[in-house]
């Protein structure tokens, strides 16, 4: 296969560039490059757009960098934006002989942290919504020094155990996620009001990543590897602010509770606000990101 040809993934970006319903998708799409990263093969996607300091924004469980195009347009105007997609995850490729699980996907981020220091040094802010919460916290705790401050969008996987699903069961319930009446009724759960909010434009980006090769295989994998839990304890050392919305109905109760008591006065909920702060309130969300105040200088 010649390599410089685009490959699936890329060709896929490119036509949702160009044709995605939503027009803020489109503009996000667009803004997708493909970066080489040290220690893996192949090219990944990075959306990069804005000016200013660099600030890393993490996706959650089964999405792409796609679900931030509502809050990148809020924070492009002081900020240069670098939207990776989550190892195993999005519109990355996906090598059928590879492990996913989250020492994959925090290793690929260090990468992307390493080729980041090259381009803008200094300090990296990040905003982790969902899973990428968890992800962003323990990439705060692995690279102290490179993280400045962190805002959790609901965060899942700060507390509990990892509980891994025997393969068989773990490619039943990819497979299951990929049913579109299942999808469609998934992304209308995270909406706080989703017979208002919730159309072809919301239900085509929620499903636009399913047809990457290989999908439903990593997925699994990222399954039987139990994922990220218990990921909160100890709290890194930087400043950390959490939002939450009144209306999840992703999180079960006793999942908000245990983090509550972990996070303690660092939340604040959000009033007409579903499972993604950043989809439901951006507006919101960028206002509380310019006052979280940055790490004090190390001495």
């Amino acid at each position: 296969m010649d390599s410089s040809l685009p490959s699936p993934q890329q060709q896929q970006l490119d036509r949702a560039a160009a044709s995605l319903l939503d027009p803020l998708g489109r503009q996000l799409a667009a803004a997708v490059e493909w970066w080489s990263l040290p220690g893996l093969p192949l090219q990944w996607p990075v959306a990069v757009l804005g000016q200013g300091r660099p600030l890393l924004l993490l996706h959650g469980f089964d999405s792409s960098f796609l679900e931030f195009r509502r809050l990148a347009p809020l924070l492009a105007c002081d900020h240069q934006l670098v939207i990776p997609d989550l190892f195993g995850f999005g519109f990355c490729p996906r090598p059928t002989a590879t492990a996913y699980g989250p020492e994959a996907v925090l290793g690929h981020l260090e990468a992307v942290l390493g080729v980041l220091e090259s381009r803008w040094p200094g300090p990296v802010a990040v905003v982790g919504a969902s899973m990428g919460g968890s992800v962003a916290v323990e990439l705060a705790r692995r690279c102290s020094d490179r993280i400045d401050r962190l805002l959790l969008l609901a965060p899942a996987g700060l507390t509990g155990r990892a509980r891994p699903l025997p393969p068989p069961l773990a490619g039943l319930g990819a497979r299951f996620l990929g049913l579109p009446g299942i999808r469609g009724g998934l992304c209308r759960s995270a909406f706080a009001d989703p017979d208002r909010d919730v159309g072809p434009a919301e239900l085509e980006i929620a499903s636009l990543h399913l047809a990457c090769p290989n999908w439903a295989g990593a997925l699994a994998a990222f399954a039987s590897s139990g994922g990220f839990a218990g990921c909160g304890a100890p709290l890194p050392p930087q400043p950390l602010q959490v939002l939450w919305g009144a209306n999840d109905r992703i999180l079960r109760p006793a999942q908000k509770r245990a983090a509550l008591a972990l996070l303690g006065e660092r939340v604040r909920e959000l009033e007409h606000c579903g499972h993604l702060p950043h989809i439901d309130r951006p507006a919101e969300v960028a206002r509380t990101w310019r006052t979280l105040p940055e790490r004090a200088p190390h001495g």
